[in-house]
């Protein structure tokens, strides 16, 4: 702490011996040896709060950027679980309306017919296909008269 060398302590306890007197000196380097300890404790204390402090302070810094790091990476994570959820909705949206049959027949499902059905209800109802008799009895070519020949071996007479 203090550069002294062994030849500035003699000079200083010969200085003091002269001063004070033998028969106190060796009370006041006892007190003057105590004071030298409290103020070395008081230091180190110092010292090691100052120390803590530090430490306190490089620990809260690292607290905050690990609850940034991962508050960025649960709103990363959320993300991308919205994007996923997205797809998936868009996926069954697609399938559902790909696996509807009414779609291969021009429409486009439950929100399309009741758009059409608003715009236009006599259009919805000319258009919906009935079967005819000679499409539930074979005779898709009833005026084809190549397909007359054979379909009077085919239909079968009904008593």
């Amino acid at each position: 702490m203090f550069d002294i060398g062994f030849s500035e302590m003699v000079v200083i306890g010969v200085v003091a011996l002269v001063v004070i007197g033998p028969e106190r000196l060796p009370k006041v380097a006892r007190t003057a040896g105590l004071l030298f300890g409290r103020m070395q404790r008081y230091v180190n204390d110092v010292k090691a709060d100052i120390n803590r402090e530090m430490d306190a302070s490089e620990l809260r810094d690292l607290k905050n950027s690990v609850q940034d790091a991962a508050s960025s990476m649960q709103q990363a994570m959320n993300t991308h679980t919205s994007d996923i959820r997205d797809e998936i909705h868009k996926t069954e949206d697609e399938f559902n309306r790909l696996s509807n049959p009414m779609v291969h027949f021009g429409s486009t499902g439950a929100a399309a017919e009741s758009a059409t059905a608003a715009e236009s209800p006599a259009l919805v109802e000319t258009d919906a296909v009935e079967p005819s008799p000679q499409l539930e009895l074979g005779l898709a070519n009833a005026g084809d008269p190549v397909a007359a020949a054979g379909r009077e071996t085919a239909v079968p007479h009904v008593v």
